[in-house]
């Protein structure tokens, strides 16, 4: 895809040039306080401290202290410190900020590889979405935004989404029809939610709770974890646990500050970002549990529908990139993966 981040209204422009002068004015993002001794890198994203994502990221940042001796350390700015996920990603893309985390459904806007991981039920279970991003096409897909500035470290376990409404209950796929339901700036969910009858409304997530308290939206889709952390449960008390996708999460790295770290340094970073994988996917599945409890004991009525009438409804999707010769390659390898 041609269309860079950088095509905004006068008043995005602003809100970026903003952030960029907020940014240079405190000392960042591979900032150099002795530069024979060690580098820092800036990593900032949207979540919550609590989150297990974030956690997984101290982790990284801990190893990568550890491994490198402390010549290469990374410093992690949480919850929209330095701007949205959006922001983030147009900062990485001009040097300054050097790690971000974003959902791989923000990555479709630069590179069409990343469009196959958000296709409804592609993949059959857990393991099998595991084998395919730690695989050779994780890797592919990974490395195919360098183009665009942007260079994939790993893939963080994001769950499955599910729909949450603030009043009415989904247990069919009819459910939802004329429903506003909340989604990511993507091409495939909102389509998803347009098959399934719904309304897809695209909102930032720093805006969604706000949005679902105001009835701007009737409910929203996404996993257990960010159900809680986001405090969305307070406002939404129906979670049905359809689990339409499984889009990962993906931690990126500035192409342009990649390209400034040497062949050790890229080293420790990779191996710290590898391993903080194995880490993330420990705390995710625990969670995932803790969160569906409290959520729970919050009055939030769990609903565990059958999930084939979601699957059937949507499983037109499989064949909309029919036409794409690259798209429909890598779907049919993704689903002949073990």
């Amino acid at each position: 895809m041609q269309n860079y981040v950088f095509a905004k209204s006068s008043k995005s422009k602003y809100m970026i040039r903003k952030t960029v002068l907020l940014v240079l004015a405190i000392p960042f993002f591979i900032s150099c306080q002795n530069k024979e001794t060690h580098e820092v890198l800036k990593l900032a994203h949207g979540l919550d401290p609590s989150h297990p994502v974030h956690n997984a990221m101290v982790y990284m940042a801990d190893r990568c202290n550890e491994i490198s001796d402390g010549q290469l350390q990374i410093e992690i700015y949480p919850s929209g410190q330095l701007g949205s996920e959006q922001q983030c990603v147009e900062l990485l893309q001009i040097g300054s900020l050097a790690i971000t985390k974003v959902s791989a459904a923000i990555m479709e806007g630069f590179t069409s590889e990343y469009k196959a991981l958000g296709i409804p039920y592609i993949f059959r279970s857990k393991e099998h979405g595991f084998n395919v991003l730690d695989g050779e096409i994780g890797k592919e897909i990974l490395l195919s935004s360098e183009p665009y500035w942007l260079r994939g470290l790993a893939f963080y376990d994001a769950g499955s989404r599910s729909f949450y409404t603030i009043d009415k209950p989904i247990n069919h796929p009819d459910d939802l029809s004329g429903m506003k339901i909340r989604v990511m700036k993507s091409i495939i969910a909102m389509n998803l939610v347009k098959s399934l009858g719904g309304s897809p409304t695209p909102i930032s997530w720093g805006e969604l709770y706000t949005a679902l308290q105001s009835g701007v939206v009737d409910g929203a889709e996404n996993n257990p974890p960010s159900f809680y952390t986001s405090h969305h449960y307070e406002v939404c008390k129906f979670y049905s646990l359809n689990e339409h996708s499984m889009v990962p999460d993906v931690l990126i790295i500035s192409k342009k500050i990649w390209d400034q770290l040497n062949e050790q340094q890229q080293s420790w970073l990779q191996q710290a970002a590898d391993e903080s994988v194995i880490v993330e996917r420990k705390l995710w599945a625990e969670s995932v549990e803790e969160s569906l409890r409290e959520v729970e004991k919050a009055g939030v009525t769990i609903i565990r529908p059958d999930k084939e009438p979601f699957a059937e409804k949507v499983s037109d999707m499989l064949n909309m990139f029919k036409d794409d010769p690259i798209l429909s390659d890598l779907i049919q390898r993704i689903q002949s993966e073990e």
